[in-house]
């Protein structure tokens, strides 16, 4: 069966997407009528035409400006255009000279259509949030009794069973207790690369299953699922405006007032000062109030920021709002926490050295002891001998020695498993080559673990939090992008923390620190470089991340504090994004400068050309509106890349 070809979008359903539009090309439409019936001597009907073109056109910017009037006191730059185009309707009435009429229509058809293309070009930054919506589902499986139920994703309730069928969309978040499958995870770290789930394992809403089936235990409501939250800050960061706009929007209520002050007065002094007459004077002040109005500076900002925040939520980084997005772009020095940041927060098996030809012994006698124990040590000893394809006997009267070892007998013998003294203690001296390449693994910050079998050391097995693959990769891009300092924070010791350090080339050290110590050095460091960012987990750095002018947190796949507490969230644990934020960062930087100087270069040579006497009110307008639109369009720039 041939699928039937996508619909073509009805012209009616674009207008009903897009109002401003319709308005738009609905005023265009009866401009023309009226010009064209003023050509023709049909005076009357001309001026009936026209002024369904000014209300169709100008009935949604005199709404704004008379709102803004009454309910708030103040003069926006809405209400000046609809000024400006009704004195230019009045003083052709008056002058008999019914071009000017059209003028002032023109006004208010360039107006709209300026309107409606910033309405277009804004509705760009939002697909992001959409797309995101798009991956949420509405119903979910859910197996009550035995049975099988589609129940609407806001019904389902904590311990409710879900069942994801392959190819299809994870509807909330849960923990795996049945099945294995791979899952595309875009939507919520920005990686394609598909990630293996199986039982014990959480997936979140919004990822895309792959081939196998998976059952599902909710173990949070579906409306703090992490998807959700992402959406909500991410319409939280596109409503919340940064200093810099808040600025330019306390200006603009000032400078209006400035404006019609300054009209006021160069439509009553010229006729006495200059000698103008009053026809020609009051259309200068008229003009004057559409080129100096700042529309185009109002836009110069929030498009680029927003632009920014949808750029980075497709790299999976999370803005919360467009002032950490200008701040990221400043920033000179850098602390990173080292758990869980610099390092993958995992401990693992890094060397393994064994008194006998062949280490599988020695892994065997301890993963028969450590497979019992709950310590991370010891699941990560298990959990290597499995991945070498290792079987071993079990251990029983297994004790576990507190901050010690962990004793127990296999096939009758005793072992033993934990630090030096404790197992050398009781049982016979080690080899010399063993207690120096424990000396030196301890030098380097790992962890070493002795093991003896039926009286005998059978070797040393270092056990470390592994360095991230990228980290120092990530740093030396760092520095070469400018970052002037780069420092490392961490409550552990300081033999291990110079270790990491000099293995991913941080500069500086700082160990053995608690969290409110943390704090201290990112106090000293802001008043040394000003700005300063904080990269941690979201947890224990809590209390760092709030205070660094910018706070980074590796997403951990959604930590509730890393997202509540953290400015930015780099959602797929990878450094490397770190360097693509700050670029970010100082594109946005770059992009408002271009677009304020832009702007205010404008409205200065509109101005001039104003009181030259060489600009008429439509090419006024053209040039104010036009270059509000190259603002807009400029600061969608950093929707690329």
């Amino acid at each position: 069966m041939v699928a039937a070809p996508p619909p073509i979008p009805r012209f009616s359903n674009l207008l009903k997407d897009h109002p401003d539009a319709g308005a738009a090309i609905a005023c265009a439409v009866l401009v023309f009528l009226g010009w064209q019936m003023l050509n023709f001597g049909w005076l009357g009907i001309a001026l009936w035409v026209l002024a369904a073109a000014y209300v169709i056109g100008g009935f949604e910017s005199a709404r704004e400006g008379l709102t803004t009037l009454f309910e708030e006191k103040e003069l926006d730059v809405d209400l000046l255009m609809i000024v400006a185009a009704l004195g230019a309707a009045g003083l052709g009435l008056w002058r008999r000279e019914y071009y000017l009429i059209v003028d002032g229509a023109v006004l208010i058809l360039i107006f709209a259509i300026s309107g409606a293309l910033e309405g277009y070009a804004m509705q760009r930054t939002e697909r992001s949030i959409q797309g995101l919506m798009s991956l949420t589902a509405d119903t979910a499986r859910v197996m009550r009794s035995g049975q099988e139920h589609i129940l609407p994703v806001a019904d389902l309730q904590i311990g409710d069973q879900v069942l994801v069928k392959p190819g299809e969309l994870v509807p909330t978040d849960g923990l795996v207790i049945e099945g294995f499958s791979t899952l595309n995870q875009a939507s919520i770290t920005g990686e394609s690369i598909p990630v293996e789930r199986t039982i014990g394992d959480e997936v979140f809403a919004g990822t895309l299953n792959g081939s196998g089936a998976l059952r599902l235990k909710i173990h949070q409501p579906p409306e703090s699922s992490l998807i959700q939250r992402v959406i909500r800050l991410v319409q939280q960061a596109q409503t919340e405006a940064p200093p810099s706009q808040q600025f330019i929007e306390r200006f603009e209520r000032g400078y209006a007032k400035v404006i019609v002050l300054a009209g006021i007065l160069l439509g009553t002094l010229p006729p006495f000062l200059l000698g103008w007459n009053w026809e020609e004077t009051i259309y200068r002040a008229l003009i004057f109030l559409v080129v100096a109005s700042p529309c185009a500076l109002m836009a110069s900002i929030m498009p680029a920021l927003l632009s920014g925040i949808a750029n980075g939520a497709r790299q999976g980084i999370l803005f919360k709002n467009g002032a950490q997005l200008e701040q990221i772009g400043r920033v000179r020095a850098i602390a990173f926490d080292k758990t869980g940041t610099l390092t993958t927060g995992n401990l693992q098996v890094v060397s393994v050295l064994s008194a006998q030809p062949s280490t599988n012994k020695l892994l065997q006698v301890a993963a028969a002891l450590e497979s019992l124990s709950e310590h991370p040590i010891g699941e990560a000893i298990a959990q290597f001998a499995r991945q070498q394809n290792l079987t071993w006997a079990a251990a029983v009267n297994v004790q576990a020695r507190a901050g010690q070892g962990i004793t127990g007998d296999i096939e009758g013998q005793g072992a033993i498993a934990g630090k030096a003294a404790f197992v050398q203690a009781q049982v016979s001296t080690a080899a010399q080559p063993l207690r120096e390449q424990s000396q030196q693994w301890e030098a380097d910050g790992k962890t070493v673990v002795w093991v003896a079998y039926a009286g005998e050391i059978l070797g040393i097995i270092a056990v470390a939090d592994t360095v991230r693959p990228a980290a120092a990769k990530a740093i030396a891009r760092l520095k070469r992008l400018g970052v002037e300092q780069i420092v490392m924070l961490t409550g552990d010791n300081s033999r291990t923390a110079h270790s990491i350090a000099q293995q991913v080339g941080v500069d500086q050290v700082y160990a053995e620190l608690l969290p409110e110590e943390k704090v201290d050095v990112i106090r000293k460091l802001q008043q040394q470089y000003q700005s300063v960012a904080m990269v941690g987990d979201g947890i224990n750095d809590a209390p760092a991340l709030a205070q660094a002018s910018v706070g980074i947190a590796m997403g951990a796949a959604g930590s509730d504090v890393a997202l509540e507490t953290a400015d930015i969230v780099l959602m797929a644990d990878r450094l490397e994004r770190l360097e693509h934020a700050i670029r970010l960062g100082r594109r946005a930087q770059g992009v408002v400068k271009q677009n304020i100087v832009f702007a205010l270069s404008f409205v200065v040579i509109l101005l001039i050309a104003n009181f030259a006497g060489d600009i008429t009110l439509p090419l006024g307008v053209l040039g104010h509106e036009g270059s509000t639109v190259i603002v807009t369009l400029s600061g969608l720039r950093l929707l690329r890349g």
